[in-house]
């Protein structure tokens, strides 16, 4: 029996299983089976012959924004109107047979929009190249998930454009706005397992014999588990794997022109929605500010004693790449340029007051300007022998302290 063949009758056998209380334990064990063969059937054997063809497109620019939906919602347009690149778009579906990318330039900052081709249900099995666009979409910081506004709602909103996409990307590690679980897990040698718990009341959502049935499934009979939030079965599976991402996505509603003002009024009211038309080229400035927003990205500009402040060419950082503290903003400088600070000059409005002194670990905002302040002592080391720092070494050769005979 094929992997696919397991994974249907595991979905199956879940389908038909009551949920309480006694059959928790069951069906976290086959949650537990049919992450592992989702993983197995996301990383294949290596074939004999040669490498396929792929999407590998290096990154550029201070983010990476992918373009994800199905064929015909028009990506390829936003591509177009957003970074000047040009994509065929034509009335058929899969008119993009490859990733085509993009610039940005927005705000001073460089953002790679990429756009790939469209996925059909069943990608996240290899349907439709759907492996290799979930792929790309694993290495951007922002999906951009763009719907058909006149065909995302259905009666049944298990078929719903939306949630087909949502169930996709889930089915191989992708977490589209969430934040990783609070459980702290360690293998340990002896001692079975240690479900501990920091949670005001305790959890709900998941007991301790479901958690060692789960640990067991992954051949982990002596470990310690702390659970920081009140967290589902999952959700443990997730942080067992280990092998998942977890990604900001914008939904992206296109064609809204062929909407009455009601409707799109309460597509645009739904949590990280967008409502658009390339067709008659609307809302693309909001579009550009919430990708922005999304992203998280923090210009800092830089000044030199004595000298105004340089506004042409920011520093460009982020949470998603490094971090956006004084010492990310050293090290995008230079290397060793943390290791010899004496201390930052801050204006803007993440100090208290302006011109404050700041260390390393002070996080920066938008539109910070940062002066830095060397340190002397990394000038005055020396070397060699001519080193100043401080030895621990006896100044004269009577003082040291002589090794033991061996003994015989």
């Amino acid at each position: 029996m094929g992997i696919l063949e397991k994974i249907k009758d595991i979905e199956l056998e879940m389908s038909r299983t009551q949920k309480n209380k006694a059959t928790e334990g069951h069906l976290g064990i086959l949650k537990s089976k049919l992450a592992k063969l989702r993983t197995e059937l996301l990383n294949p054997p290596k074939a004999a012959g040669g490498p396929g063809e792929g999407f590998d497109v290096v990154k550029y620019g201070h983010g990476r924004v992918a373009l994800i939906g199905f064929p015909s919602v028009g990506k390829s347009t936003l591509l177009s109107q957003l970074t000047g690149t040009e994509s065929e778009a034509a009335a058929y579906e899969f008119t993009t047979l490859t990733c085509i990318p993009g610039v940005i330039h927005y705000n001073d900052a460089k953002i790679q929009l990429l756009d790939l081709p469209g996925i059909i249900e069943g990608a996240s099995e290899g349907k439709g190249r759907g492996r290799q666009v979930i792929a790309v979409a694993k290495s951007s910081d922002l999906i951009l998930m763009v719907l058909d506004a006149c065909k995302s709602e259905a009666a049944n909103s298990r078929y719903a454009h939306k949630d087909i996409l949502t169930r996709e990307l889930e089915a191989v590690g992708l977490r589209l706005n969430q934040k990783p679980p609070g459980i702290y897990w360690k293998k340990k040698k002896a001692g079975g397992v240690q479900v501990n718990s920091v949670v005001p009341g305790g959890l709900t959502k998941i007991d301790e014999r479901t958690v060692i049935k789960v640990l067991q499934e992954y051949k982990i009979h002596h470990a310690e588990v702390l659970f920081r939030e009140d967290c589902t079965v999952d959700q443990l599976i997730d942080v067992l794997e280990g092998n998942r991402k977890y990604v900001r996505c914008l939904y992206v509603y296109n064609k809204c022109d062929a909407l009455t003002i009601e409707e799109v009024n309460n597509l645009a009211r739904r949590p990280d929605s967008v409502c658009i038309s390339c067709y008659m080229n609307l809302g693309m400035e909001y579009l550009l500010k919430r990708v922005w927003d999304a992203m998280g990205l923090v210009r800092v500009y830089t000044k030199k004693m004595g000298e105004k402040a340089d506004f042409e060419e920011p520093v460009v950082l982020s949470d998603a790449r490094g971090g956006i503290s004084v010492k990310h903003f050293c090290s995008q400088l230079h290397a060793d340029l943390p290791d010899q600070l004496k201390y930052a000059l801050v204006w803007g409005t993440s100090p208290k007051h302006m011109g404050q002194r700041c260390g390393l670990k002070h996080r920066l905002d938008d539109e910070d300007v940062v002066q830095i302040v060397k340190s002397d002592l990394h000038l005055n080391e020396g070397v060699g022998r001519f080193s100043t720092k401080k030895r621990n070494d006896p100044a004269r050769i009577q003082d040291r302290v002589k090794k033991e005979k061996l003994k015989t």
